[in-house]
């Protein structure tokens, strides 16, 4: 077994490799990537049936288990994911700003990779193909350490992206799987500042924290997803309904799942009543209001907080747009907030007030996904403002440097 900084080190090197390919041949290197999975399929699945086996014996939870289970379907889903990765634009040597300065000398924003990045994720093996798919699109080696519960599926991933990379000329070490996973050694790839150019954690609360603590290397956070929906006095309610339904229940174990609903006073007598029998598998919780309303367990302040990430929402009726902007103020996330309105100018001030990743008008939360956004795949969801934020793809592993054209110029002439 590798030792981890002798994995990292490989990444480097082989990261070179990647950076100096031009645009068409990492596109070739995703197709043949996403061929190699589907190729792989039947032993990919076996793979995370040793794994879905084993989590179910320590009766890992439900929503951690849909996120680890691979079928059919979204083994698919996943070298489709790659191929979309490979029709986005380059984002490598793209000129972002090119200005002429007053002495003569033309200055360019110009995007480059950013190096060999470290993925710290849990449970969902189609991250690593995802991940995989982006960092190489933008000229990147990547460093994947895998929670234990996926080992096997990760490992049965990594085989067939290695085929594919070598295939083609690019070192197998351009994608790295962790192979030793104890906490040690996560803590000293996170300390590998020569090395590791950014970490990017995906998983829980808990994870994402011990990554923040741990790391010397700059690190891309977003701790949880509390999403909120408000159904303003001025609402379509058959739109907002179907907002809810899709957001809160077609799969509650996601970060872009909603979590908490407000209702404003005015339509809260017709719209709660409709929601609570819409979504009758879901275990409410409300304020006094809500409960006078629709039948409900009480919420507590906790669960404004929560991200249930299962099928039970937090409910709340207010009377005003300001009362809604002060509750997901002090109970959000900065992941993604969901307004219901008709009123334009409602919900351009509900837009302007929230410093969220992501601000829905008329939408569900759900569409808070790289895939959904234009991205192809994400990498992560951000809720750092570092130079990402939001979800992120190829072009937010990039990074803008400058490039200096002159004749001659100097700074301080010559005497």
């Amino acid at each position: 077994m590798k030792g981890i900084v002798e994995q990292a080190l490989a990444c480097r090197d082989a990261s070179s490799t990647v950076a100096a390919l031009d645009g068409d041949a990492r596109r070739r290197l995703l197709h043949a990537m996403a061929d190699a999975i589907v190729a792989a399929s039947t032993d990919i699945r076996a793979a995370n049936s040793l794994d879905t086996e084993a989590a179910q014996a320590r009766g890992i939870a439900t929503a951690m288990l849909d996120r680890l289970r691979l079928d059919d379907t979204r083994i698919q889903a996943m070298a489709q994911g790659v191929r979309d990765v490979a029709t986005l634009p380059d984002p490598v040597g793209v000129v972002t700003r090119r200005e002429i300065r007053p002495n003569g000398i033309v200055v360019e924003r110009v995007r480059v990779p950013l190096g060999t990045i470290a993925m710290i994720y849990e449970a969902r093996p189609n991250v690593t193909a995802d991940a995989a798919a982006l960092c190489l699109m933008a000229g990147n080696g990547v460093v994947l350490r895998g929670g234990s519960e996926a080992a096997h599926s990760n490992a049965a991933i990594a085989r067939a992206i290695a085929t594919a990379l070598e295939a083609n000329g690019v070192p197998g070490a351009a994608v790295s799987v962790v192979e030793d996973l104890s906490r040690d050694a996560m803590v000293q790839l996170l300390q590998l500042t020569d090395v590791i150019d950014l970490a990017i954690p995906r998983g829980g609360e808990g994870l994402i924290r011990f990554v923040a603590e741990h790391a010397r290397v700059p690190v891309i956070k977003h701790y949880k997803g509390v999403c909120h929906l408000y159904v303003d006095s001025a609402a379509d309610l058959d739109l907002a309904l179907r907002l809810l339904v899709d957001g809160k229940a077609s799969r509650p174990g996601v970060c872009n799942a909603l979590e908490t609903l407000l209702v404003h006073a005015d339509v809260a007598a017709q719209f709660l009543p409709r929601a609570v029998a819409a979504l009758s598998q879901v275990e409410w919780r409300g304020c006094d209001r809500s409960r006078a309303i629709a039948t409900m367990a009480s919420a507590t302040e906790e669960d404004y907080a929560a991200e249930f990430l299962d099928l039970i929402i937090a409910v709340r009726v207010v009377d005003s747009l300001d009362d809604t902007i002060a509750h997901i103020r002090r109970f959000g996330s900065d992941h993604t907030e969901v307004i219901a309105t008709r009123n334009a100018a409602t919900a351009d001030r509900f837009v302007a007030a929230l410093r969220s990743a992501v601000v829905m008008v008329n939408a569900s939360s759900r569409f808070s996904d790289g895939g959904e956004l234009g991205l192809g795949a994400e990498i992560g969801i951000s809720t750092t403002r570092l130079h990402a934020y939001g979800p992120m793809g190829a072009e937010s592993l990039t990074i803008e440097r400058f490039v200096v054209r002159g004749e001659g110029q100097v700074r301080h002439p010559v005497a």
